[in-house]
């Protein structure tokens, strides 16, 4: 009979800790991770100088963060959505959200382009497959289809980022 509870009362808990501490920080990951993308490529493409990149990613990255983690701890007080305490979920989000940016802006503290660029392209992948696992074990997304999903969303801003650089630069 105490078998049944503690299995009802585990996966609560599950839930909750889902629903307070993942979600925010999936949330924030997936913003900082994709939303640099274009200001921090389009940076590179149009100033061929990785330090110029690697501060307009930081102030991308640092700017996201403010603002998710600030949506995030007041889009709800967590009381009716039982997502928590909104203070939590705004830190926890605004972290990942810098986090997420800046992993694949560090690369451009490297002075060769070419070298910070080539970097940057295998972190972002990384980036963007660690979300999609994220997404797989804890949502339990398909993995296929999110994998797909993340992708595909990433691939799009980067190629806009690019596709910026290239037209401001006039290449």
């Amino acid at each position: 009979m105490t078998e049944e509870p503690l299995t009802t009362q585990t996966q609560d808990h599950e839930q909750s800790f889902v629903l307070q501490k993942i979600q925010p920080a999936l949330l924030g990951l997936m913003d900082g991770s994709v939303s640099t993308l274009a200001p921090l490529f389009a940076t590179a493409g149009l100033t061929g100088r990785p330090i110029d990149a690697f501060f307009v990613g930081l102030a991308a990255s640092v700017g996201a963060g403010i603002s998710m983690g600030l949506a995030e701890a007041l889009s709800d007080d967590g009381k009716v959505s039982g997502r928590g305490h909104p203070t939590t979920r705004g830190i926890i989000t605004g972290l990942a959200t810098v986090l997420g940016g800046m992993l694949h802006t560090l690369p451009f503290l490297l002075p060769n382009l070419h070298t910070a660029l080539t970097l940057a392209y295998v972190v972002v992948l990384v980036e963007l497959l660690a979300i999609s696992f994220i997404r797989y074990r804890y949502m339990r997304s398909p993995l296929p289809q999110t994998v797909m999903q993340v992708i595909v969303g990433g691939a799009v801003v980067f190629g806009v980022g690019v596709w910026l650089g290239r037209l401001g630069g006039g290449g």
